[in-house]
């Protein structure tokens, strides 16, 4: 902790936190507009509920395994210099808590809801933040022997590795063992459409997403000396330009556009504080493509089920972004430079195998436990919450 960090930075921060907790709504609504109606409570009912086990795993687990820092101290101890880790702690909880939402589209419409609470707390607990902790705080020495071999750290501003990429190659392990929702493909191999029950709610957490974005990047500075406006101007780009090439790349589909400044945005994270504003655009129109294809690529040719496209939108755009930030963060092609394109490949590279093992040894362990599916005969997501109970419409009872 820092001795300069004062009351504004305190401010600072909490507002930061209080921006990116309002994210996780957007997360709810994206997926509550993507899947069919009868799976739309859980969808709402999933998100809080991560958060919470979320902030249960991080605050007595997570949060040591990547700081050191404990809270089991006296409250005059931990409330010193304005309570500012107590804010640091909370706007990065809400980091670690996107995790399990990022997760939450892939496997939307046949996953049980108790394995994924357990799910959660391991992920939060100890996946994410054991490599947080090597990324964000130097542990095991990896940063020193990139550093030494490459003449630069591996650099992840906000997130598009440590975040998103470790989300969306979790993701991935769970959507495979789970495998596709009932009906999705035929016995010929073909795809059903499962088309998105309301384009409006997809729309408004796509927004509430973006506008909720700024301050996931622009607060990651973490105090008012370090915030920077060239973060701002970079993820304004960045959306952009994944919003324009989601656009043409997916045909004016309204799903790929909505998508598309958010795989923008999940791409410029890592180097949006060393990039000049036209390589955020590069780095954004690309991940927008790239989402397209992928998405596209996942659903018809591989037969990955994968609802929300979770894995080409914050798995590969996010590992496009930390490979992005060693290019466009050259001073050749503008950037601030401080960075090495071999850093932030092996930087990536790392944080995909350790997302890739983490995600398939706690989604493996707990379906050979306790089983991840809900019964195929009877899948609808309101199967396993009591909540359906009160809430349900007339179609909520139907089966998948």
């Amino acid at each position: 902790m820092e001795a300069t960090q004062t009351s504004g930075d305190v401010l600072f921060i909490l507002l930061g936190a209080i921006m990116v907790l309002a994210m996780h709504a957007g997360f709810a609504f994206l997926e509550v507009g993507t899947v069919r109606r009868k799976n739309q409570v859980n969808a709402l009912v999933k998100i809080m509920v991560d958060f919470s086990v979320s902030t249960i795993a991080y605050f007595f687990i997570g949060y040591s395994v990547a700081y050191g820092v404990g809270f089991l101290q006296g409250a005059e101890v931990l409330s010193v210099k304005n309570g500012y880790e107590l804010v640091k702690f909370f706007f990065l909880l809400t980091f670690a808590a996107a995790i399990p939402a990022i997760i939450s589209g892939g496997i939307a419409e046949r996953a049980k809801f108790n394995p994924q609470l357990a799910a959660t707390f391991m992920l939060v607990g100890l996946v994410y933040p054991f490599f947080e902790g090597i990324a964000w705080n130097n542990h095991y020495g990896v940063q020193d022997w990139l550093n030494a071999s490459f003449g630069a750290k591996f650099h992840d501003f906000a997130g598009s590795v440590v975040v998103h990429a470790m989300g969306g190659w979790i993701a991935l392990g769970a959507v495979i063992m789970l495998g596709a929702r009932r009906g999705r493909y035929s016995k010929d191999g073909r795809l059903h459409a499962f088309p998105p029950s309301s384009i409006p709610f997809l729309a408004l957490g796509a927004w509430i997403l973006t506008v909720g974005w700024f301050g996931f990047n622009v607060m990651s500075a973490q105090t008012l000396q370090a915030v920077s406006g060239l973060v701002a101007l970079n993820s304004l780009m960045a959306l952009v330009g994944g919003t324009l090439a989601a656009l043409v790349a997916g045909r004016n589909d309204p799903g790929f556009v909505h998508n598309g400044p958010l795989a923008g945005l999940v791409a410029v994270c890592a180097g949006s504080d060393v990039m000049h504003p036209l390589g955020a655009l590069v780095t954004g129109a690309v991940a927008g493509a790239l989402f397209v294809w992928a998405f596209t690529l996942t659903q018809n040719r591989w037969k990955i089920d994968d609802v929300l496209g979770v894995w080409p939108l914050h798995g590969l755009c996010g590992a496009w972004g930390g490979i992005a930030a060693g290019v466009f963060g050259m001073k050749a092609l503008g950037g601030m430079g401080g960075v090495s394109f071999g850093a932030q490949l092996a930087g990536t590279a790392l944080g995909v195998v350790i997302a890739v093992v983490g995600g398939f040894a706690v989604y493996g362990a707990l379906k050979w436990l306790v089983g991840i599916r809900l019964d195929a005969e009877g899948e609808f997501e309101g199967a396993d919450l009591t909540i359906h109970k009160i809430t349900a419409t007339p179609d909520t009872n139907t089966e998948e």
